[in-house]
């Protein structure tokens, strides 16, 4: 297929370099120029990569040889800069078109971008794009929401992002794919806490455990196996005693914040997340969770996954 992309960060560089290598033709377009060069010094010489000069320039550029709907992906911030990018997209996109928002965007923001490009007959998608880094090689989980039109029309793009241990999955109309994606992240501060909590109790046992040796057992098809077990093995393989790793976990993200306020709303029980992401926030100030055994390991956790700075300072 042919796409137009916009937003070449950490994971929407990557994610293009996917679809290049799968064959996918591409333009692209970032607000920032380094980002682009960085992205074309790196194409291999049987890429179908375009740059494009402007949002507008893409668009044109996105439209394919054969007739049909043109694709427009933004893998951007949430909020402002989300919205921004998806006003001037819906300049110059036409009825049939589709428009992917795969940032994290809140599930009622996806929903009124939903209704408002739905109403002029251009096909819109949130998809919640989920994996971290590693997800270039292992494959990316796309939790899909808006046009089910839309989403068949692009499942070939879907399908490669996927490869090899990824997937994709409609899951209905309007902002639904952004509100799984919501409560993905909102788990995701529990399952890693938890870990956290976990190998600090081992640190203080009354026997001298080698944690990567316990780390990677735990991997071995245990409960608690996966991919957030997976990624305590690179932390403790990267710095076994944590010595120049930082406990401060980093900003909390916005969608566990919003995801504690829809729990509270609806009188749910959330309280290990909350705690969880109170624990966060802590870790900005307090020494104490700071030269934890369980904030190092979250914070390494972050950078396993997300190439969040977690070295000591």
């Amino acid at each position: 297929m042919k796409l137009g992309f916009v937003g070449l960060g950490k994971m929407g560089s990557r994610m293009v370099m996917k679809l290049l290598a799968e064959g996918h033709e591409v333009v692209v377009w970032n607000r920032s120029k380094d980002k682009v060069d960085a992205l074309v010094a790196e194409a291999k010489p049987d890429w179908k990569l375009e740059v494009a000069s402007s949002v507008e320039d893409l668009v044109k550029k996105a439209a394919s040889e054969e007739p049909g709907a043109k694709v427009v992906w933004s893998m951007l911030t949430a909020g402002e800069p989300t919205e921004n990018i998806l006003a001037e997209i819906k300049k110059h996109v036409v009825k049939g078109d589709i428009v992917v928002d795969g940032g994290n965007s809140k599930f009622t923001d996806t929903q009124k971008s939903y209704e408002e490009f739905t109403k002029d007959g251009i096909e819109f998608l949130g998809i919640g794009v989920s994996g971290g880094l590693v997800a270039f090689s292992e494959g990316y989980p796309l939790m899909v929401g808006g046009s089910q039109t839309a989403y068949e029309n692009i499942i070939p793009l879907l399908e490669s992002l996927a490869k090899p241990n990824g997937g994709h999955q409609y899951l209905g109309e309007g902002g639904a794919g952004h509100f799984v994606k919501m409560v993905h992240n909102a788990i995701e501060y529990g399952v890693m806490e938890s870990i956290g909590e976990g190998f600090g109790l081992l640190a203080a046992a009354p026997y001298e455990l080698d944690l990567l040796k316990v780390a990677k057992l735990y991997t071995k098809n245990t409960l608690v196996s996966g991919f957030m077990m997976d990624r305590t093995v690179e932390v403790l393989e990267a710095d076994p005693n944590l010595e120049n790793t930082k406990g401060v976990i980093g900003t909390a993200s916005e969608e566990t914040i919003w995801a504690v306020e829809k729990a509270k709303e609806k009188e749910l029980p959330f309280e290990v997340i909350e705690k969880s992401l109170e624990i966060r926030g802590e870790s900005e100030k307090d020494p104490k969770i700071q030269n934890s055994v369980a904030a190092k390991i979250v914070a390494g956790q972050r950078k396993a996954f997300g190439g969040h700075n977690s070295e000591k300072k």
